[in-house]
């Protein structure tokens, strides 16, 4: 399981050390665990910004800790591997995603001001953050989007986990609503995989183009798609 996502807003993911000054060497008036950290939260947005720069395969431990600006000591009293490091980043950044896409229907259901919200705009706000998220975060998109599969079985199943967490985001999602909407329909929960799945690939083909900062132009069709699945409802309506 990754550690918490705490210490990382967005846009930091693959922020670098390169250039900056290190942490204080000796003593310092940082306390161990503060210092303990900030060598962690460094060494996994080295991590996450080497890989998207040059690929899983060619990044050393030596590439993440001189854009980390720490010890190779300091690496391997947080991480076992390269591998290790990558998953526990990985898995934060996957943790932040999840959390702003929540973060974003729940608020739009709060600013309803009471009244009962439509379920399409708590699902738009959704898939808004998703997306955004990704665009402000490019390097971490492409890491996890295109990369991923590259640096082993761990982390394809760390892959596959992240589409079954969406795919249940859109099954509550979906069972919550068809109580308003009894006329929706009732889908298998293989459908709610094949959202997920498509929507992956929408974003992957974009990521793997350099075009990440186009994501959010991807809205419109990433709710049309949802709503056609699990609404029932034709495209473009």
């Amino acid at each position: 399981m990754p550690h918490s996502a705490q210490g990382f807003s967005l846009g930091s993911l693959a922020r670098t050390h390169e250039g900056r000054p290190g942490l204080p060497r000796g003593r310092s008036r940082l306390p161990a665990p503060e210092v303990r950290a900030s060598q962690r939260e460094r060494l996994l947005s080295a991590v996450i910004a080497a890989v998207a720069q040059s690929g899983y395969a060619d990044v050393t431990v030596a590439d993440i800790v001189r854009r980390a600006k720490v010890s190779r000591v300091a690496f391997y009293a947080h991480f076992r591997s390269k591998d290790d490091c990558f998953l526990d980043a990985t898995g934060v950044g996957r943790q932040l995603l999840v959390g702003r896409v929540l973060a974003a229907a729940h608020a739009a259901a709060d600013d309803a001001g009471g009244r009962e919200v439509p379920d399409e705009d708590a699902l738009r706000a959704g898939c808004r953050a998703f997306l955004t998220f990704l665009a402000e975060e490019p390097e971490f998109a492409r890491v996890f989007y295109v990369d991923m599969p590259a640096a082993g079985q761990a982390a394809v199943g760390r892959l596959h986990d992240a589409m079954e967490r969406f795919a249940d985001i859109n099954r509550k999602w979906h069972e919550r609503a068809r109580e308003r909407h009894p006329d929706w329909p009732v889908v298998p929960a293989e459908a709610y995989m094949a959202i997920a799945g498509a929507t992956g690939e929408l974003v992957r083909s974009l990521v793997r183009a350099d075009r990440a900062k186009e994501l959010p132009d991807l809205e419109d069709t990433v709710v049309a798609l949802h709503l056609a699945v699990m609404a029932g409802r034709p495209w473009g309506s």
